[in-house]
């Protein structure tokens, strides 16, 4: 085992990371290449040249190679891990025909020409015709089609990004089933592209010839080509592994196994994640994500700006810490802990709704942000305070979400993302949680879920369940401080559970006065 290595490409939306594990979950070896997270050449635009990641990733693994005594022979597979619902159009000669739509895009298609009537009459009937619509309108399958038909017309090959980089290293048009999170014609449920009667196909311009074929995370789904091998360095016939996407990935990486167990990220997109083999909806019609896990879910409710808001908040006001830890020599994440250690538990009466970006149903289309209970005692401490508290109430509400659905108590929690190097966000989640919360034991954790699959495929652990145990374990766990709990879960259950339904009659009133955020 001393001489078997992994490699996990793990394609983030702020950079591209090479990694190194053994088959015990160490890492070896790290290398990253940061990313401009997108241009805009519109207001709501997010894009990213495509072949420019595919750049970063021979650049991140060449480095890789030049950081570390590890031969590259010791490297026994290799598996792609991404950012989700990113997308790439490819002509039947494979190469980029526009750059890459990303997660971040906020475009919208016009209105869309109905569905037959027995698809309309039936969404009428189960009340769900308006996420049916808000599905079709953000869908860049039919933002392409309709405004870039051209484009639309020498698409041979509709890709999300690990279904790219997939092809760009063995040469086949294959994906992971636990990638598939995006507005595409997958069935939830059963983990393969939908029936051919599905509403899916009538709702997206698609054909199904132009997808990609799925396998199950763990499969060997090609060798490394000459023309990958020259690029990144990783040799010739190095076995491609399917993982899942990076939320995926991330979960298991972290040992969230079973269904008692949750995952939060406290990523870009702030999530709670359970894994469980038995199809749950948390919210009615909404599916569950596949799991990293060959048949299995991941329950997740997600806060779609999560982390950003901490770094808008950084960014909007925290200079001065910036400025200091430059000068001190000490992280920026280390200063504003010291900020959030300035105010006592409950911001002194300062409430955060974190929903910055609306969502479908749950917290409905007219969604805004708020924060009340301001008065003269409260500075930006109380305020980023606030937001941190903000983000674990909204986690907490949907844990109880995942319980009341799934029917099974969360007893544990694990912490992954850029947020759990915190140990004041730690801190105070295991207090709004009232349970023990774990920082997994190494900050890569959807690169080391990607690893996983690479063990459990190629036999290198029995299965997923063997090497995850194997590969994952608990870092600094965090305990809840008894009087801090009773403060947090009064107010969560006094003022935040009645923030949203107090505020939405209001959130409509703004979108039908400034047409913000834009309604169906």
């Amino acid at each position: 085992m001393a001489d078997q290595y992994l490699l996990s490409i793990d394609n983030g939306t702020q950079s591209v990371r090479a990694l190194l594990f053994d088959l015990n979950g160490n890492l070896a070896a790290k290398a990253q290449v940061h990313l401009q997270a997108y241009f805009s050449d519109h207001p709501g635009w997010a894009e990213h040249d495509a072949d420019g990641y595919w750049k970063a990733v021979g650049q991140a693994c060449q480095q890789l190679w030049a950081s570390t005594d590890i031969p590259r022979s010791a490297v026994k597979g290799v598996a792609v891990t991404t950012q989700r619902g990113t997308v790439v159009n490819l002509d039947r000669d494979g190469k980029v025909l526009r750059p890459a739509i990303t997660w971040l895009d906020q475009r919208r298609v016009g209105k869309q020409k109905p569905l037959s009537f027995l698809w309309r009459t039936a969404f009428k009937l189960a009340r769900v015709s308006g996420t049916i619509e808000y599905f079709r309108r953000e869908a860049e399958i039919n933002w392409i089609a309709e405004y870039q038909p051209d484009i639309w017309a020498r698409t041979d090959k509709y890709l999300l990004l690990s279904g790219f980089l997939n092809f760009r290293l063995c040469g086949r048009h294959v994906d992971s089933i636990g990638s598939q999170v995006a507005y595409l014609p997958f069935d939830y449920k059963r983990h393969k592209w939908a029936g051919a009667r599905d509403w899916k196909w009538e709702a997206l311009a698609i054909r199904p010839e132009m997808l990609p074929e799925l396998v199950a995370p763990g499969t060997v789904i090609g060798a490394i080509t000459a023309a990958a091998a020259e690029a990144t360095g990783i040799p010739e016939g190095t076995p491609l592994v399917a993982a899942a996407a990076d939320k995926a990935c991330e979960v298991i990486g972290a040992g969230a196994l079973e269904p008692h167990i949750a995952c939060l990220s406290y990523g870009t997109t702030a999530t709670i994640n359970t894994t469980t083999k038995k199809y749950v909806e948390v919210t009615p019609l909404i599916p569950p994500y596949p799991a990293a896990i060959p048949g299995a879910y991941s329950t997740e409710v997600q806060i779609f700006r999560g982390y950003w808001m901490v770094n808008w908040f950084k960014e909007q006001f925290g200079h001065f810490e910036r400025m200091a830890g430059a000068e001190q020599g000490t992280s920026p994440e280390a200063m504003f802990d010291l900020l959030v250690n300035e105010v006592p538990p409950g911001s002194m009466g300062l409430m955060l709704q974190p929903y910055w970006s609306p969502g479908i149903k749950t917290p409905g289309p007219e969604a805004k942000g708020a924060m009340i209970g301001f008065g003269d005692v409260h500075t930006r401490a109380h305020m980023y305070r606030a937001i941190l508290e903000g983000l674990a109430y909204a986690l907490r509400e949907g844990r109880e979400r995942i319980e009341k659905r799934g029917g099974v108590p969360v007893t544990e929690l694990r912490v992954a993302g850029g947020g759990s190097q915190s140990d004041a966000a730690m801190q105070l989640t295991a207090d709004i949680f009232g349970l023990p919360a774990a920082r997994a034991h190494v900050y890569e954790t959807s690169g080391l879920g990607a690893a996983i699959a690479v063990a459990a495929g190629l036999g290198l652990h029995k299965d997923f369940d063997t090497a995850t145990r194997a590969m994952t374990r608990p870092g600094r766990v965090f305990h809840p401080i008894e009087a801090n709990r009773q403060i947090y879960d009064k107010l969560y259950r006094r003022v935040y559970l009645n923030m949203y339904k107090q505020l939405q009659p209001m959130y409509q009133e703004i979108a039908d006065i400034t047409g913000y955020p834009e309604q169906l």
